[in-house]
């Protein structure tokens, strides 16, 4: 009878500790399981595109292109020739044979030698009329005209007026031929041109360099209303981004550290860095502890993302209702680390920042975690009934 009263009430309690083992595993897990992920990817009306990464995949993501100056702003090298504008700066000299022209003063002398005697005119600004003025020629409108064109006006402003005049224009502040210069540098400044031209670098230099770690530093160039960032690297690995810039350009340097988050099944969890020259998913698995042995589910490697929609449209089967509105769609890219062709795969899937490395919790690692429950909360009642059943 001992046993029968010891054995129904533990038997009653051991019920209690399965059932609720089993709504707790229906809720463990450091995210949701894959098969969950899944399910919902495939429904009709799924708040998200699930894409399987298939060859087929990382041909149009590669498709996506970093930006790059030379394939949005070409390499556009400046005439060598510079032409004045309103706000720069020039300096006239002026030369004229003998004594008594109109810019050397008298001395009434007849014994002072004759020959050539210059003056300079004090340095002027281009008015916003685009005029300069020289005594005895006149205001003359010299925006948009090299220096040796405006020698030359200068020179036929003075025919007639004093013996054999010749002149010679030096622009000494060059503003309208100039790039800004600003952001994470040494010295911020208005840089101006060479005539032969200047790159990017070139720019930054004059400004005394970046502050920035290479490996984290951006640059953007705004010309005509179009901005766009390339990361530093990128121009130090491919000469062909070190473009010329153009005058009025704004060149600046920022600091932008790349970052992807890794959680679920991974030897780290964290929001791990990398350099601006991007990762694979392969170097972001490596990055992140790769997968646990005992917890994680090879078949649920998983890469969340925001995609541009005209990227996603290339996808078969994508939901009409994600790519109707706004400029990026939702997108769980999933691998199937089990295959082994998707290690390949995996080093041709580019990471990008703010990307969500998430690794899915094995099917059996749920049933493990229900009997360690059962396990804790049983152990009580089997000592209940072992001291009563005694």
């Amino acid at each position: 009878m001992t046993f029968a009263f010891g054995l129904a009430p533990t038997c009653a309690l051991f019920l209690t500790v399965v059932s609720l083992a089993a709504s707790l595993a229906g809720c463990s897990g450091t995210g949701p399981r894959g098969r969950d992920l899944i399910a919902a990817g495939s429904q009709e009306d799924a708040p998200f595109a699930l894409v399987d990464i298939t060859d087929q995949t990382l041909d149009v993501v590669s498709d996506w292109r970093r930006p790059s100056f030379s394939a949005t702003y070409g390499d556009y090298r400046g005439p060598q020739a510079q032409k004045v504008q309103v706000g720069d700066a020039v300096q006239v000299n002026i030369w004229e044979t003998g004594s008594g022209g109109l810019y050397s003063a008298p001395t009434g002398d007849h014994s002072v030698a004759q020959g050539t005697r210059n003056s300079s005119i004090p340095e002027q600004v281009i008015a916003r009329d685009g005029t300069i003025n020289v005594p005895y020629a006149g205001r003359l409108r010299v925006a948009g005209l090299t220096t040796p064109e405006i020698e030359r006006m200068i020179v036929k402003g003075l025919q007639g007026k004093t013996p054999d005049p010749q002149a010679m224009v030096t622009l000494t502040k060059n503003v309208s031929q100039s790039v800004t210069v600003a952001g994470d540098v040494a010295n911020g400044a208005i840089v101006p041109l060479n005539p032969n031209g200047d790159r990017i670098l070139d720019v930054i230099a004059q400004a005394g360099g970046i502050k920035a770690p290479v490996h984290e530093a951006f640059i953007t160039l705004s010309r005509d209303g179009t901005s766009l960032s390339v990361p530093m690297q990128a121009i130090l690995a491919n000469t062909k981004e070190n473009i010329y810039v153009r005058p009025r350009d704004i060149v600046t340097v920022y600091r932008a550290p790349q970052s992807f988050t890794a959680v679920g099944a991974t030897g780290r969890n964290a929001v791990v860095p990398f350099d601006a020259g991007g990762i694979t998913l392969e170097e972001a698995m490596g990055k992140a502890g790769g997968l646990l042995d005992e917890r994680s589910d090879p078949t649920g490697v998983f890469v969340l993302r925001y995609e541009p929609v005209r990227l996603a449209r290339q996808y078969p089967n994508i939901s009409p209702r994600l790519v109707e509105n706004g400029n990026v769609v939702p997108v769980v890219y999933r691998l199937d680390v089990s295959n082994p062709i998707s290690l390949f795969r995996a080093r041709r899937f580019a990471m990008r920042d703010k990307d969500i490395l998430y690794v899915s919790t094995a099917p059996l690692t749920e049933i493990e975690k229900v009997f360690r429950v059962i396990g804790t909360l049983a152990s009580p009642a089997l000592s209940t009934y072992y001291y009563t059943s005694r």
